[in-house]
């Protein structure tokens, strides 16, 4: 019983996966991802239900479009699976199966997803164009509201320790605000700050000070790595130049749900 619970979650994470893949190709331009049909993005074809089921569909297909044989990215199949086995991790490290079934277990769980949610799509909408949408930034706010209310209500929690993470919120979307009526663009620095706030809501401060400071660490090697790269090619891009391409919120995004991972693993195995 236990494994069918566990595949029915990762069936569940591989169809969240592909709503991922569709949200971080339509956020940045705009689109809808609700109620507009799934298309391919080469030949705007219409999908059919066999065109779409996560996984099997890029395998059955051979990583190509049933209509114009363009080749499919890979990153689609690899955000399904990485979905997938990241909803059952996730879950068997929180003892969630259906021996533990409950309305609270299964309002936690669903927590964890809407953040998965956010961080995944920051991680792949950052990696892609650089940039923190803001819906994807006000959808981690709203989220985490919701999660700070049912702290404080079903759980007990001390209610001064996040009224202090409001209070950061509404001070950064003020500036944001300021930032925006100036320069008619919000600031990646501001959106990096609010999606931190999210972040320890959500995985507390001690893995979020961690996160910070091993994103630092990768950031830094990266740079290091660049400016080798840059010499022996002899390429005159400078260190801004260099700093302006790094995606901030990648790396907090993955480094954050690695350190989760590895602490749940902990907690779970050796305490």
């Amino acid at each position: 019983m236990e494994t069918l619970f566990y595949i029915l979650i990762f069936i569940i994470g591989a169809l969240f996966g592909s709503f991922y893949t569709l949200a971080i190709y339509r956020i940045p331009k705009k689109q809808d991802i609700t109620h507009t049909h799934s298309y391919c993005p080469n030949c705007n074809h219409k999908l059919g239900l066999l065109d779409l089921i996560p996984i099997f569909s890029y395998i059955f297909l051979l990583g190509k479009c049933r209509y114009c044989k363009e080749k499919i990215r890979p990153r689609y199949l690899i955000i399904e699976i990485l979905s997938g086995i990241l909803f059952v991790a996730i879950a068997y490290l929180n003892n969630f199966n259906f021996e533990t079934l409950s309305i609270l277990s299964i309002m936690e769980y669903a927590f964890i997803i809407l953040y998965l949610t956010f961080i995944i799509l920051m991680v792949g909408i950052d990696r892609e164009n650089r940039k923190i949408e803001k819906s994807v930034t006000i959808y981690g706010i709203v989220i985490s509201i919701m999660y700070m209310i049912y702290l404080c209500i079903v759980e007990g929690a001390n209610i001064y320790r996040y009224v202090i993470y409001l209070i950061a919120y509404i001070i950064i979307l003020i500036f944001d605000t300021i930032t925006l009526k100036r320069y008619a663009k919000s600031t990646y620095l501001n959106s990096i700050l609010l999606c931190i706030i999210t972040m320890t809501i959500f995985t507390s401060e001690y893995i979020v000070f961690n996160t910070i400071i091993t994103t630092l660490i990768a950031i830094a090697i990266y740079l290091i790595i660049e400016k080798v790269k840059n010499r022996i090619s002899k390429s005159k891009k400078s260190d801004k130049q260099l700093a302006r391409n790094i995606s901030i919120g990648f790396y907090l995004g993955v480094i954050n749900i690695l350190l989760l991972l590895i602490i749940l693993t902990y907690v779970k195995f050796i305490i």
